[in-house]
Order: structure tokens, then C-alpha cells, then sequence
């Protein structure tokens, strides 16, 4: 599983932050998403699906 994140799209919300802590953050000062984990391992899958779906813009995509 790969994630990627439109940052042309992407407006900082952190609902993501909300479902996959560990593989997303918002440093402080920042206006948008960081992606922690890039390849997160099978085992966090349904925590980074349920952050995509959760992503007021649908910035997240998570590719297979």
C-alpha cells in the first residue's frame, strides 16, 4: 500500500490525524498534512482508509 496526498487539494483539516495518527501529522506552523509513513505496513490499512474517506477534500489517496 502506497499513500499519496494532492497538495493542491489538501487544506490541513487533520481529520486523517483522527483515524491513522501514526501515519499522518500536522507539524506545528503547518498548513497542511505530512505523511509519516508512505508504505505503511497491511496491518494499518483500514486506519488509512478510513482517513481518506475522512478527508474533507479528498486529498488522500491510498494506492495498492
Amino acid at each position: 500500500m502506497h499513500i499519496t496526498v494532492d497538495y493542491d487539494l489538501c487544506e490541513g483539516h487533520g481529520q486523517c490525524l483522527l483515524a491513522a495518527p501514526d501515519v499522518f501529522d500536522i507539524p506545528d506552523g503547518a498548513e497542511q498534512v505530512k505523511v509519516l509513513q508512505q508504505d505503511p505496513p497491511e496491518a494499518k490499512r483500514d486506519a488509512v482508509i478510513r482517513a481518506a474517506a475522512m478527508c474533507p477534500a479528498q486529498a488522500i489517496h491510498v494506492l495498492n
